[in-house]
């Protein structure tokens, strides 16, 4: 069975996710964007503690879409200041931010209106990790908390 390129899209999308979330990313998610934005089909966004963080999780995200896909990336950017790494595959972007960058610019603010996709294998995650759901929105309700507010 042939996969639509929605599906691959997708697929790449989950296997980022899976990928950055078992180097120990935070706030792992993946976002459906391409009704907004027409360039591409998926953002995933995750968070590191620390730069060399980042670049683990960058790593670890370009060696499981590289073995589990066998897709490479487009172009990358960031990696020399690890603080916000935007890997390009085309159809899905993945961005690893250092967690004080991420909050600086609240890119889940800008999107917060586009679908939210489940990425994790419930049966996996309940397993690992049986917060990962909280933890997951943990950050969308600091960063919703001031931004519905009009005057």
């Amino acid at each position: 069975m042939t996969q639509t390129a929605g599906e691959a899209a997708l697929q790449l999308a989950k296997v980022a996710a899976r990928a950055a979330d078992d180097k120990k990313a935070e706030h792992t998610l993946v976002l459906e964007v391409g009704d907004v934005l027409q360039i591409t089909d998926y953002f995933v966004i995750a968070s590191a503690g620390n730069r060399r963080l980042v670049k683990a999780v960058v790593d670890a995200v370009e060696d499981a879409v590289r073995e589990e896909l066998g897709r490479n990336p487009i172009r990358s950017e960031g990696m020399t200041e690890q603080q916000w790494v935007l890997i390009d595959y085309g159809d899905v972007v993945v961005h690893i931010f250092a967690e004080e960058i991420r909050m600086y610019y609240e890119i889940e603010r800008l999107y917060r209106d586009v679908p939210k996709i489940e990425w994790a294998d419930a049966d996996a995650e309940a397993v690992a990790d049986p917060g990962a759901a909280v933890k997951a929105d943990s950050i969308e309700d600091s960063i919703d908390d001031g931004s519905d507010t009009e005057e």
